[in-house]
Formats: C-alpha cells, sequence, structure tokens
C-alpha cells in the first residue's frame, strides 16, 4: 500500500485493527503482533526526526530508509541506516533517531522494527518525506553561496582557497558579518574570524564584549574539518537568515566563529600545525603563533560562553561526546553552569530530536578528558568562560550502520555539529542571566584569591543515571598530592631575563617572551625595581601558577613566590618601597602608597582611607575601606574589584602600562571618580554598584 504523507502516524490497541487517515477514503490494515506504531518523521537540517511508540521489552529498533520518487515508489534499495538502543538518551520511553547522512533535499521512505535480542519483528507502516534542502534560496544573492563540500555533496572538504574566497563573499554581501584576521599561522595563512551581529556587528571589541558574545572554534586538529564545514554553513544562514529565531538571537549578542585556527593542518590534513604542535596543547604555554592570537582574542572580545569542535575515533560511543572544563582550579560556578549546559540542555534536546550526545568517554572510557590547562575547554574555564568541548564520533559504528559510506559519514558529523551549536546558541539566549552571574561570581572567586592551587588534577565527571550512556563516564585524574599548593602566594616575581628573555620554544623567527604571552593573556603585572610581580587577585587567578610557578606540570617559568604578611593592626600603614601583600587581618589606620611602591591587598579589612599617589600598583580585592580609595598618577596596574568601600573611589591621572585599570563588582557608598586615565578603566562587564555619580570615564562602570 502506498502512503503519500510526509508523516503516517498509526494509532491502535495490540491485536487490532488500525485506521490510517490518508485524506483519501479510510483503509484498515492489521497490526501483527510487535508491529512498531506511531511512527512519526519530521524533517530539520541535515536529518530527520524518527519516533515511534516503543514496543514492550524490545531489546532495540532499527531503523530503515529507502529513496523513493515523488510518486513514493522506490528508486533504490532499502538500507539500515541507524539501531537505536535504550542506552540513547534520558527518556528511553521515547524513542527518536536522528537519521542523517543522506543528501539534503532528496526524499525517502522510513520504516522502523524492534528486536528482540536479534529476532527482528515486523516493520511499522512507512512514512515518506522529502528532506530539508540545503540552506539559502539558490536565486538570492548570499542566500545562494554553497561552500566546496556542499556543491561535491560531501566529496570534498572545502580547501583553503575556497574558505577564503566563501569568507569573504559572506563578509561583502551581508551587513551583519565582518570579517577580521586575528593572527596567522606558521606559514602566512590567515586565522579569520567571523563576527556576526544584527543588524551589524558592533564596531570595536570591547562593544563587542558588552554583548556578552558566544564563541565557537571549529578546526583545531586539521585532520577533524566536520565542525569547520558545519561552522561555515553556519555562518551563512547567520548572514542571510530572516526567520525570527536569528534575528532575536543576533539581536541581544554577537557570534564569534573561528572556521580554522589551524590551517596549515587542515591544509596538510595533519592533527598538528606546520610544526608538528598539537595546539590543543598549547592554549596556555600560547607558543605557537596560532595559540597566541587566539589567546589574545580572547583577552579582546571576552566571550562568555564557547564550544570547541574535535572528532572521536571511538565509533561505540555516542553520536555528540561532550564535556565541560573539569580542572580543579576552575571555579565551581562555572563548572556547573556548564554541566548544566551540557545535561540539562543537550542531553535533554538530543532526546527530542534524536541526537545522542553523552560524557566524553562514555562508551568504553578510555584515557579522554582530563585536566590539562593546555586544552582550550580547561583553558577557557580557567578564563571565566562557561563552555563544552565537542567531539563528533568520526565513523558510525554499529549504530549507525550505513556509514561505510564516506559521503554519508561526513554529512551525518557536519548536521549534526551544526544542530550542537544551534542548541548552544538557545541556551545562551535562555540562560544568558544564568551565564552571567556564573562569570561574575567566579570571577569574585578567583580576584579573592582563596583556596588552594591545584597543579594538575580534575573534577569527577558522575556517570549519568542509567539508562543513559555514562556508562563509563571519562576517567577520575585526582591531584597528586605533590600537585597542590595548599597556602597559595599572594603574586610571583620575575626576574627581567625570565620576563623578557629570548626564549627557544616556539617556530623560529615567531618566538615571543613571557612579557608578550602575559600580555596576550591580558594579565596586570607591575615593574618593581629588580623585576616583575604578577599579582594573584586577577581575574585568572587559577591559571596564572599553572604558567608562572616551578611546581607546575607545564609552566612557562618558575618565578619567585610573594607571600601576604599580616596588617599591622593599630596606627597608619605606609608602604614606601617594594611590594607589600597583604592578606586577612584588618589594618586600623589609614593607608598610604607612595611613589614606585605596590600594595597588594585581599580580603582586609581597611579602617581608613586608602590612597595611593604615584604608585608602581595597586590590588585591592575582596576587602573593605571604611573610607575612600583613591588612585592618583600609578604607572603600573590597578585593580579594585569586589570590594566595598564606604566613600569614594577615585581614579586620576593613572597611565598604567599594565593595562587599563579594573573596576569591577565593587559597592561604593560614594562617588565613582576617573578623570585623566590612560586606557580607560574598564569593569569587564561586572557592573559596580555605587550610590554616588559615576563621573567621568566611569559613567558606563
Amino acid at each position: 500500500m502506498r502512503y503519500r504523507r510526509n508523516t503516517v502516524t498509526v494509532l491502535s490497541a495490540a491485536l487490532a485493527i488500525v485506521v490510517v487517515f490518508t485524506g483519501g477514503p479510510v483503509m484498515a490494515q492489521e497490526v501483527e503482533p510487535n508491529q512498531v506504531q506511531g511512527l512519526k518523521v519530521v524533517q530539520a537540517d541535515g536529518f530527520a526526526t524518527v519516533s515511534w511508540i516503543p514496543v514492550k521489552g524490545a531489546t532495540d529498533y532499527e531503523i530503515e530508509r529507502t529513496p523513493v520518487d515523488a510518486g513514493d515508489t522506490p528508486t533504490g534499495v532499502p538500507v539500515i541506516t541507524g539501531v537505536w538502543r535504550p542506552n540513547r538518551q534520558v527518556h528511553s520511553d521515547r524513542p527518536t533517531f536522528a537519521d542523517s547522512g543522506f543528501n539534503p533535499g532528496d526524499r525517502f521512505r522510513w520504516r522502523v522494527r524492534a528486536r528482540f535480542a536479534d529476532t527482528a519483528q515486523p516493520f511499522s507502516a512507512p512514512a515518506s518525506g522529502t528532506t530539508t534542502p540545503p540552506w539559502g534560496d539558490p536565486n538570492v544573492p548570499g542566500e545562494n553561496l554553497r561552500t566546496q563540500w556542499e556543491t561535491t555533496q560531501a566529496a570534498q572538504f572545502t580547501s583553503d582557497v575556497d574558505e577564503y574566497a566563501y569568507t569573504a563573499a559572506l563578509d561583502q554581501l551581508s551587513r551583519r558579518v565582518r570579517v577580521v584576521a586575528i593572527g596567522r599561522t606558521v606559514l602566512n595563512r590567515p586565522i579569520n574570524m567571523f563576527i556576526i551581529g544584527f543588524p551589524a556587528p558592533p564596531a570595536t571589541p570591547a562593544a563587542i564584549a558588552a554583548t556578552s558574545p558566544l564563541l565557537i572554534n571549529c578546526n583545531v586538529h586539521g585532520n577533524e574539518p566536520g565542525d569547520r564545514e558545519g561552522c561555515l554553513i553556519l555562518a551563512r544562514r547567520l548572514a542571510f537568515g530572516k526567520d525570527a529565531r536569528t534575528l532575536d538571537l543576533l539581536s541581544h549578542t554577537t557570534v564569534l566563529i573561528v572556521p580554522t585556527i589551524n590551517g596549515d593542518g587542515r591544509a596538510a590534513n595533519t592533527r598538528g600545525n606546520s610544526t608538528g604542535q598539537d595546539l590543543n596543547r598549547d592554549y596556555s604555554l600560547i607558543r605557537q603563533p596560532e595559540t597566541f592570537a587566539f589567546v589574545r582574542m580572547l583577552r579582546d572580545y571576552r566571550p562568555v560562553a564557547g564550544y570547541d569542535g574535535h572528532e572521536f575515533g571511538n565509533s561505540s560511543a555516542g553520536d555528540l561526546p561532550m564535556l565541560p572544563p573539569r580542572h580543579q582550579n576552575v571555579p565551581q560556578p562555572i563548572f556547573d553552569q556548564s554541566q548544566d549546559m551540557i545535561v540539562r540542555h543537550m542531553y535533554e534536546q538530543g532526546a527530542k530530536d534524536g541526537w545522542w550526545p553523552c560524557p566524553y568517554g562514555c562508551a568504553d572510557g578510555g584515557n579522554v578528558g582530563l585536566s590539562e590547562e593546555t586544552i582550550l575547554r580547561n583553558n577557557l574555564g580557567l578564563k571565566n568562560v562557561v563552555n563544552s568541548l565537542l567531539e563528533l564520533r568520526s565513523a558510525g559504528g554499529p549504530t549507525r550502520p550505513d556509514e561505510g559510506n564516506t559521503a554519508n559519514n561526513r554529512r551525518r558529523k557536519t548536521y549534526s555539529s551544526i544542530w550542537t551549536f544551534n542548541q548552544f546558541f538557545d541556551y545562551h539566549r535562555a540562560n544568558l542571566r544564568a551565564i552571567l552571574r556564573a562569570r561574575r561570581e567566579a570571577i569574585g572567586f578567583q580576584v579573592a584569591n582563596t583556596g588552594r592551587i591545584v597543579f594538575r588534577g580534575s573534577r569527577p565527571i558522575p556517570a549519568f543515571p542509567a539508562p543513559h550512556p555514562g556508562e563509563s563516564p571519562p576517567p577520575v585524574d585526582a591531584p597528586d598530592p605533590s600537585l597542590i599548593l595548599d597556602n597559595p602566594p599572594c603574586a610571583y616575581k620575575l626576574t627581567e631575563e625570565q620576563y623578557n628573555g629570548a626564549r627557544t620554544d616556539g617556530p623560529e623567527g615567531m618566538r615571543t617572551t613571557v612579557a608578550q604571552r602575559l600580555e596576550a593573556h591580558g594579565w596586570k603585572v607591575v615593574k618593581v625595581a629588580d623585576g616583575y610581580v604578577v599579582p594573584m587577585t586577577q581575574p585568572e587567578r587559577g591559571l596564572i601558577p599553572l604558567l608562572l610557578d616551578a611546581q607546575a606540570v607545564e609552566e612557562m617559568v618558575g618565578a619567585e613566590r610573594l607571600f601576604p604578611t599580616s596588617g599591622p593592626g593599630d596606627g597608619p600603614l605606609v608602604v614606601s618601597s617594594g611590594v607589600t601583600c597583604l592578606a586577612g587581618g584588618s589594618v586600623r589606620g589609614p593607608v598610604t602608597v607612595k611613589p614606585g611602591a605596590t600594595l597588594i591587598a585581599t580580603g582586609t579589612s581597611f579602617g581608613g582611607p586608602v590612597l595611593a599617589t604615584g604608585a608602581a600598583g595597586l590590588f585591592l580585592t575582596n576587602s573593605t575601606v571604611d573610607g575612600p580609595a583613591w588612585i592618583l598618577g600609578t604607572t603600573g596596574a590597578a585593580v579594585i574589584a569586589d570590594t566595598t568601600v564606604g566613600a569614594s573611589i577615585g581614579l586620576l591621572a593613572n597611565t598604567t602600562t599594565g593595562g587599563a585599570i579594573l573596576v569591577a563588582g565593587n559597592t561604593v557608598a560614594g562617588p565613582l571618580w576617573c578623570i585623566g586615565n590612560t586606557p580607560d578603566p574598564v569593569d569587564i562587564e561586572i557592573m559596580n554598584s555605587v550610590r554616588g555619580p559615576k563621573i567621568g570615564q566611569c559613567r558606563s562602570l
């Protein structure tokens, strides 16, 4: 019997006669024992969600797909394209399967049958439909752009030359898109980034940072190109889509997409870059020009959430293994919010649409998903970015048996990445307040410099309750006692040679100094008489010792630890030279920081005013000041964060070579004055609560 509807729903009781409504005469079909009923097929971008009513006692289900013509007459042989198992998703009583791998725009017929162990039961009644064609009207300029991967029906990946032409065309034809080169590879290929907003993206990195941007890094390993192809297609829809969802997203944030950070590796189809360096083991040390450029971009654009795209060789794993930042120095709010994005959102939406997200290592485990700070997901977490790793299962395996066909395999991977990134957009849009709250709490925790430092060690990822695939979560990577520092220093001190000396750990002719790398990370550094001081009371406190402490596993340099002292208690405190560190305790008199001196104070109670005039640096975090706090003519670096000030804050005529003064998350009883500072003070999007007026450069803080 032939059915001419995209969706056929079969409703019956066991042993019954089923009435199928087709729009024509009513026909009856007898339901066989254990025959799947209620088959539905819903088309989406590059996949079709197949759903059905479960058969009691079934072990698993096979999904069959047959090419058909416009009249639903088969034009090819039926193929089993999927196997659904109860451990596939969080709602096993509502089975769905994301059938993918077909050429978008073709028409098919689907059937599903239950199996009891190895015994197949009768197929369901069929449902036919035409799959969704590639996005974009072929007759509309801009929308009609196609990648090399699309035009060859996944027979070829998009070359670097074609990528640059496609990228330039999006930039030229869409007002929403601006393409910037954030750097260049070792072999001088541009590292482009899409900046996408509506009606146009903001003009400067600082203005973009104010929109709480979200970031996708698409291709760090050159031989894992599935996400890159998805990113290029996704950018086209963001550039020209007129649907309400796209316009709403881009009206409320800015999307940053780096399609190919590793252009040299992609051109050579190698994991590493042209020097052989695995770039996903270099986001902390930033020895290579590619990672250096990427980290500098993070400093300037300050995304609040991100995804990092990869492919994974375990064919028994889920479609979409994911993992949050696990390093134990990652602030708890960032870890929790990242897990929320994965478990509450991705798992739930995967169950609705038929994809199989799971914790990285969810089948057969493996030594994966550990705590290296060199990996982007951990590095982003240490930089207070809610984020996840995405691994596309590189081979179909037993649950996608038709993917011995290379093009089918490539299409499934790429369209599954597009689904993930779209869900990421939806999560960001719906949960932005929670993301920003997590970021604010994380930065408050970091600038307080409290708690131990773990040089290597990850948070555990528990197995998800059965039947969802959590049987083999990523292994526990507990820190060795030798990799724990219970009493953190207040700062690290580097010699001139350590800070500005020549390095050998990078490509010849492109080597950078420690000074250049710390500046790319965006850390505050204070020049003192006999070296350079990097305070721990900074937003990336958890990463600082991993690069500057000799006890670290992959340190950049072994700097000297500077430890705090208690305050003087009674009387005034005058810091006349060198570096004074305070942690906890109280100072009951006024505090004066003299020219060339530095004060670093956290968790300290000041019973009087704090005045720094011509100081090398002033850092006040997680503290209370009963009087005003004024910084005048500082030449190095300054931070006032997460501090309660009983009167005014004044920043006057500071020329800070260590970067803009950070004024963030403070409670100020009086006015906030900022006049004549170079550069302008910043709050990194963490507003201050100020009872008095905000004056001058601090009006927006």
